[in-house]
């Protein structure tokens, strides 16, 4: 079908009280897997590309993001590609013509006045261009001669109420809000702060994003989901399942030398994976009255 965007998942999802699973890709298998695990339990999805991924792919953004697109294309379920964490304007301004229809731009290690002046002009740019933008705010530090607390650092949190300022200021679409996940954590062992999450969804008027979420068990997915997250990022679950997966069988068969051999079972495994976090997302059936 054709491609969608960011925003109307997440509008969507809004209006359902529910989340949008957001998955970055780095390779054709985790394309084809993200679109596979979704068309499995009968969901949209967001197909990510991060600058790190970028920056793997030689600096080129157009051979994955052209990839991505045909996959949309092709997909049985609604799929929009998003570029994620994105320090770069010049990669932001290839964003368009790309195919991409949201951007997650990332000035969370600046300073809040910087962060705040970069993410505003970022906006601007973005909405003149029909770009949906997400910004990233963490708890600011500075107490002591220390620096900012970076937003994915463990212990970082968002404040409501400058949470509230920088949306107003910044002109963003939605707001990733630092509640106790962070990035690349191979165990699903973090938890939430589930105040704080309620304090932020009553603070803002716009969609609330989760990254790290890779980090969280099940429970806890579901959980951000009722507090109020209406878009949940995964990346370092996909890598887990792949290399994991294709791990396995290099063991079992040393001889193998075809890459289609442990590449199918490394794409299985992410769509697996796939599948099971598009489920943790989904809100439980409410209970039935009793008689």
């Amino acid at each position: 079908m054709p491609l969608t965007t960011t925003g109307e998942l997440v509008a969507r999802a809004a209006a359902d009280r529910s989340a949008v699973a957001s998955f970055n890709i780095i390779t054709l298998e985790h394309i084809e897997a993200v679109v596979a695990g979704a068309e499995s339990v009968d969901a949209p999805v967001v197909l990510q590309v991060s600058e790190n991924a970028v920056a793997f792919r030689r600096g080129r953004l157009l051979p994955l993001a052209r990839a991505a697109v045909a996959a949309a294309e092709h997909a049985a379920v609604p799929v929009a590609l998003h570029l994620d964490h994105v320090r770069s304007d010049t990669l932001l301004r290839q964003a368009p013509d790309a195919g991409f229809g949201s951007v997650m731009y990332d000035a969370a290690r600046l300073p809040y006045a910087d962060n705040l002046a970069a993410t505003r002009a970022a906006a601007d740019w973005a909405h003149a261009h029909g770009l949906w933008i997400e910004a990233e705010l963490g708890e600011i530090g500075g107490k002591d001669g220390q620096g900012p607390l970076d937003a994915h650092a463990p212990g970082a949190r968002t404040d409501p109420d400058q949470a509230r300022a920088f949306v107003a200021d910044s002109g963003v679409d939605a707001l990733a809000v630092a509640v106790g996940t962070t990035h690349a954590m191979t165990t699903r062992t973090a938890a939430l702060d589930h105040a704080l999450l309620e304090r932020l969804s009553a603070a803002l008027d716009v969609p609330l994003v989760l990254h790290g979420s890779s980090g969280l068990p099940d429970e806890e997915l579901a959980a951000a989901v009722t507090g109020g997250i209406t878009k949940v990022n995964i990346g370092t679950a996909l890598n887990i399942a792949m290399t994991g997966a294709v791990r396995k069988y290099l063991t079992a068969h040393p001889e193998a030398v075809d890459s289609r051999d442990y590449l199918t079972v490394g794409r299985e495994a992410m769509t697996r994976a796939v599948a099971d976090v598009i489920t943790a997302l989904r809100p439980l059936p409410a209970p039935r009255a009793t008689a």
